[in-house]
């Protein structure tokens, strides 16, 4: 941060797990200064304000009414309340960061979205795998995906069981496979099931878009281990990465184009090439993984990119026409799920 910026007064409203992930972000952060925690549970509310040096509020009200220099607030209660919450916040003119999904519909998350623009104010939604340095390497190819394969599983957690899949964990992977492909959504399939919970814990879909790109994507609260993986296919790259361990390689097929015009001349003719190594073919390039200077984690990236954002008066990275998008996304997956013909 240059010397002559000033920090940005912040709050938190929601003290579950990823509110105080974001409490103790704002408070290592040299661009925020943390002005208040907000929770009902004023027992949770003043624990977290104790160890972290801050005050504690019952609700919005009292937090404009005790600090109404705050500037900038990340919402982080349930989806069902980020309307109501973010609402009041967009209409006092404080910046908005909202834990995803923006919304539990588009109409909703464009109510958000419209507050924001009449009021001016910045509104970030907390998709925090944006900030993933695996995703930014991918996104910083400037490809132009064709297909696009990506996998979140894991064990169940037993946690957010009142959402399904697809709000739960597979909105991360829509969002990167919207923000990759930039191209209107043409058609959606997708298959699911309910295993433990009300909503569908398994689901798979396949997005078709206007570019001709196709991304299948499947999100799982059933599996045995952890994975987060994804492919994407351009026409010049080849993409793998797994973004959980921030490891990838990249394959340019430009790179190898003279090998590759022999081996399809060999095919053409007939030719022999059963001994032939394909792997000796081509090369990879391993992704460069590394964060900008004071982004130790992708929260920490995220939280300094709202607080950038507000600083300048300028949108997010992921603002909220982003975070409305793929809340509808998400939905036309769901209502496919429901659809879909079992026989």
């Amino acid at each position: 941060m240059a010397a002559q910026e000033q920090p940005i007064n912040v709050a938190v409203v929601g003290t579950g797990r990823m509110g105080a992930h974001h409490v103790r972000t704002y408070r290592n952060l040299a661009g925020a200064n943390l002005l208040a925690v907000v929770d009902l549970d004023q027992n949770r509310a003043n624990e977290l304000a104790n160890q972290y040096g801050c005050a504690a509020c019952k609700d919005v009200t009292e937090l404009l009414e005790r600090f109404p220099q705050v500037q900038a607030v990340t919402v982080a209660v349930p989806t069902v309340y980020h309307v109501p919450v973010a609402s009041q916040l967009l209409k006092h003119g404080v910046a908005c960061l909202v834990e995803k999904p923006l919304a539990q519909t588009s109409d909703e998350a464009a109510i958000l979205t419209q507050l924001a623009y009449r009021h001016k104010v910045t509104l970030g939604v907390g998709h925090t795998e944006r900030f993933n340095p695996a995703v930014r390497a991918v996104a910083a190819l400037g490809l132009k995906p064709r297909f696009m394969d990506v996998q979140r599983v894991s064990p169940m957690t037993f946690r957010s069981l009142d959402i399904g899949v697809v709000m739960d964990m597979m909105i991360h992977d829509l969002d990167i496979v919207l923000h990759l492909v930039n191209s209107p959504l043409k058609r959606v399939e997708a298959v699911g099931m309910s295993v433990i919970s009300e909503h569908e814990d398994i689901c798979n879909a396949r997005l078709v878009f206007e570019s001709g790109c196709v991304a299948n994507v499947t999100a799982s609260r059933m599996a045995l281990r952890t994975e987060r993986r994804m492919r994407l296919f351009s026409d010049d790259a080849f993409v793998n990465l797994d973004y959980q361990a921030r490891t990838g390689v990249v394959i340019h097929q430009s790179a190898h184009a003279d090998k590759l015009a022999e081996i399809r001349q060999a095919v053409a003719a007939g030719g022999d090439l059963s001994n032939v190594d394909y792997t000796e073919l081509v090369s990879q390039e391993t992704l460069s993984m590394e964060l900008p200077e004071g982004h130790d984690d992708p929260l920490t990236a995220q939280s300094s990119t709202f607080l950038d954002a507000v600083r300048a008066g300028t949108r997010h990275l992921v603002d909220g026409q982003a975070g409305q998008d793929v809340v509808d996304v998400a939905q036309q997956v769901v209502q496919a799920v429901r659809e879909h013909q079992w026989i």
